[in-house]
């Protein structure tokens, strides 16, 4: 049982003024006190997945509300109930905000203030935590049920909510204003290349396309920017893998959700106490190869992976999936460049050139406008070497012409009207693209 200083996260330099801004901050401790001695169990891995707890911890709250609060009203008793089950079961003053599905990030900087993005914007939100260890305790809460940690000698860690959502944690001292929370938001229900669409992400065509390139096995690199929407698009461009592939993916934080029936979803694991233990991308996709995966989709690369990558794109394993930081197609090439030299192999620029050209067929670049929005902004073919430069293509292309009188992006997709060189590719394998798709 978790010792009773370690839930109250309140310290006590910190009671005064929250008791002049919660006139129910005392009665709300004493129920929450005797929740924690009626139940002998780890407050950290508390979550409303488990209906049977939560309803039994509800029947206590209510039961020492009733004996405790003789003169509140119904709708005051109802509110300490729902604030007490927020911090209890949910994540504290962040939950409200976790279950409003029209808000796409979740921004705790330090204590007292917590911001969210909703439609593209920046919002500061009236949610505010305690004080520090308030903060803590609801990062440790979102970390203890995947075995990861956050402490003095391990101030940072990524995680994942039950729901998929991306969490990054950083801690003092490294944090200078107080712990800070980043969640990134995913659908429960996952996004559907119609909802793309739908969204004006990318245009029908170039979703058909793209439909097209995948089932045809065909090497996608997804590159952009932070925020950019990358992990979406190639959580939908996952989709159209055939339901009788194989599918291994690879993450630092398991965030894919694939409806496909035949998927083994692989997780790094950070070093433990003693500075051991870590399992990185690149060791999970050394493993993988050993796998007989069909298809290979890891999440990001961002280092010496990218080489094992590369490999296994060369070596059989066709229709590969992954993203990368960049802010251009051209950019893409040239950081996974680096991060094959990352790898600490001494190889040639124009060998790794040659490894890059034969490996990606299709880069497909995503950026987030300046109006929040984000767009597909081209789809881009690697043609292979000329001399020591890799050829691109741009197949589609977005094009910007400037705002409306709300702000809003104006512009275009549009197709370049180029015949792609991975068509015939693609025909050997008994897959016509109609030719109206690629006009101009």
């Amino acid at each position: 049982m978790k010792r009773l200083e370690e839930i109250n996260v309140e310290r006590k330099s910190s009671k005064a003024g929250e008791k002049e801004t919660d006139p129910y901050f005392e009665l709300k401790m004493k129920i929450q006190n005797r929740v924690i001695e009626e139940l002998d169990i780890d407050f950290n891995e508390i979550s409303d997945q488990n209906e049977e707890l939560k309803q039994e911890i509800n029947f206590i709250i209510m039961k020492h509300i009733e004996q405790e609060s003789l003169n509140l009203t119904n709708s005051q008793k109802k509110k300490i109930k729902e604030e007490l089950l927020d911090e209890i079961i949910g994540f504290g003053p962040i939950t409200g905000l976790l279950s409003d599905s029209s808000i796409t990030e979740i921004m705790v900087n330090g204590p007292y203030q917590v911001y969210i993005e909703r439609s593209g914007k920046l919002v500061l939100t009236d949610a505010k935590f305690k004080n520090d260890n308030h903060v803590l305790h609801v990062i440790k809460k979102i970390v203890a049920p995947i075995g990861r940690r956050i402490d003095e000698s391990s101030p940072m860690v990524d995680a994942r909510l039950p729901s998929g959502s991306r969490v990054n944690a950083i801690i003092p001292p490294l944090a200078i204003d107080g712990p800070s929370i980043t969640i990134r938001k995913f659908a429960e229900d996952p996004f559907k290349v119609e909802d793309l669409v739908n969204f004006g992400t990318l245009s029908s065509k170039m979703a058909e396309l793209l439909r097209y390139c995948v089932e045809g096995r065909l090497n996608l690199v997804v590159s952009g920017g932070t925020g950019s929407g990358k992990t979406t698009t190639l959580n939908v461009l996952s989709s159209f893998i055939p339901s009788s592939e194989r599918i291994v993916t690879i993450e630092d934080a398991a965030e894919l959700q694939l409806s496909q029936p035949h998927v083994v979803r692989l997780e790094t694991r950070p070093v433990n106490v003693e500075g051991k233990g870590e399992i990185s991308i690149r060791d999970l996709v050394k493993n993988s190869l050993r796998m007989r995966p069909d298809r290979i989709v890891v999440g990001e690369v961002r280092s010496g992976e990218a080489l094992d990558m590369l490999q296994a794109m060369n070596t059989g394993h066709d229709g590969s999936l992954t993203t990368g930081h960049a802010n251009s197609p051209r950019d893409m090439l040239s950081r996974i460049e680096t991060m094959v030299l990352m790898s600490g192999m001494n190889l040639p620029i124009k060998a790794i050139r040659d490894q890059v050209a034969s490996a990606v067929d299709l880069i497909v670049q995503q950026s987030r406008l300046m109006d929040g929005s984000r767009r597909i902004t081209h789809i881009t073919e690697v043609q292979g070497m000329e001399g020591d430069v890799i050829i691109l293509q741009d197949i589609f292309k977005f094009e910007q012409r400037g705002l409306d009188n709300r702000g809003k992006v104006k512009g275009e997709f549009v197709s370049t009207g180029i015949m792609p060189k991975f068509v015939q590719k693609l025909r050997e394998k008994g897959i016509n693209i109609p030719s109206d798709l690629l006009s101009s």
